[in-house]
């Protein structure tokens, strides 16, 4: 039973001495393994480091679009087919059906109008969203710079305005101002005064150069519609991972149908209304595939060269191992074993110095990025553990895998030629 056991780990037993054999420091080995343990070690932090600045900004980008226009918006079929803001009726069936459906988390309402905001010295066209008591404030919250989020009503108005910091910026205005707004309807022009209560600022452009938000009553009002009516509902779900199905069943329970003035209703995703943004993160997934690629070749080509060199080395001791009765096979996995060694090593070094790097920038923000250009002002870094896992296993199985075919170079090696090798 001893000799079994000692005969099946023979190769893990010799690739240890080896490992742990300091010897001879001018021997050619010692350099060529510690560049494949950097080697590997590099390439698996850049693998880690690029998987989390990826999934980080994906998911950035993703809350700040999902924060202006939520999960899944209802709206009227005439909205999206002709452009032209059409209401629907949110009464308490419509909401009750909303909220029996299964994975919704919260439903709000909204109302889009147009108006222009006018200074002593400027002016600007830009959309006006009216939400009402219901709505989830958190986003705003967090991206507010200046001022206070303002008392939302769907009842009455209180001509306070929540502003971007792009319109600010470009209309000279802060929290406390005062600016007029013109709103033009067939001819007829109408003027409100408004309070700047706040000034957020997300960095994404097409939502900060032009939106503004107010309370659900002021925009009804504007639009000559009636309490109950609404441009639509905004609905967020509780997984994100599951609104295709959830969206299925807005599609069998709202979609096609008529809300309770006659008016027919649709459904559309977060991927539907922004599908360039969606796809353009979308495109970010080849990238770091590329990469993964690169790195894996990287680290598999530093492993393939310093077991090249090792084996050269190490010709003697395979000479002697072939006279003493070890096959070819067994002395390919004490090299194969010995090569696990030096890629774990590089597999820890490589986690020591990616997920360090992540924490900093998680902790720090160390890392800054034009928001102009890449709609966050620091590199966003998000820890994925399981994928960080998957990404050593796989590591080391390939390179492990591609060092198969080099270590058939010791069938070549024969007992008597190799006592004459120097």
């Amino acid at each position: 039973m001893i000799y079994q056991y000692w005969k099946l780990n023979l190769p893990l037993f010799i690739a240890r001495k080896i490992y742990s054999d300091q010897g001879d420091k001018r021997k050619v080995s010692r350099p060529a393994i510690r560049i494949a343990t950097v080697g590997v070690a590099i390439g698996l932090a850049v693998m880690i480091v690029t998987v989390s600045v990826v999934l980080g900004f994906k998911h950035s980008i993703r809350d700040k679009v999902v924060g202006f226009g939520s999960h899944i918006q209802i709206h009227n079929v005439m909205t999206y087919s002709g452009g032209t803001q059409h209401p629907i009726c949110v009464d308490d069936s419509l909401t009750k059906a909303i909220n029996g459906i299964e994975g919704v988390a919260n439903a709000q309402r909204f109302t889009m109008t147009q108006g222009i905001l006018k200074t002593d010295d400027d002016f600007l066209g830009v959309m006006f969203k009216g939400i009402g008591p219901e709505y989830n404030t958190s986003f705003l919250k967090t991206h507010l710079i200046e001022g206070e989020i303002p008392q939302f009503s769907d009842s009455t108005s209180h001509y306070q305005l929540l502003i971007s910091q792009m319109i600010a910026d470009k209309l000279r205005l802060k929290a406390g101002d005062k600016v007029y707004a013109y709103f033009i309807d067939e001819g007829d022009v109408r003027t409100r005064r408004y309070t700047i209560c706040g000034i957020y600022q997300t960095n994404m452009t097409r939502f900060d150069e032009n939106l503004c938000i107010t309370d659900l009553y002021t925009a009804n009002k504007l639009n000559g519609w009636q309490k109950k009516q609404a441009t639509g509902v905004e609905v967020n779900v509780k997984d994100f991972e599951h609104l295709a199905d959830i969206e299925e069943r807005f599609i069998i329970r709202i979609n096609r149908t008529s809300d309770s003035e006659g008016n027919i209703m649709t459904t559309e995703t977060i991927y539907e209304l922004y599908p360039q943004v969606f796809s353009w993160l979308e495109l970010l997934d080849i990238n770091v595939w590329i990469i993964l690629v690169l790195m894996v070749c990287v680290a598999g080509f530093t492993m393939i060269s310093g077991l090249l060199i090792i084996i050269l080395e190490r010709t003697q001791m395979i000479g002697t191992l072939k006279a003493l009765g070890a096959r070819n096979k067994t002395i390919r996995k004490t090299f194969l074993w010995f090569s696990v060694f030096i890629i774990s090593q590089g597999l820890l070094w490589g986690n020591i110095v990616g997920i360090g790097i992540v924490l900093i920038q998680q902790y720090t923000g160390i890392i800054h990025l034009d928001p102009r250009t890449y709609y966050v002002s620091e590199a966003p870094m998000e820890l994925n553990l399981t994928l960080i896992a998957l990404i050593n296993v796989t590591t080391l199985l390939i390179c492990v895998f591609v060092l198969i075919a080099p270590s058939y170079l010791i069938s070549h090696i024969h007992p008597a030629k190799s006592m004459r090798y120097e």
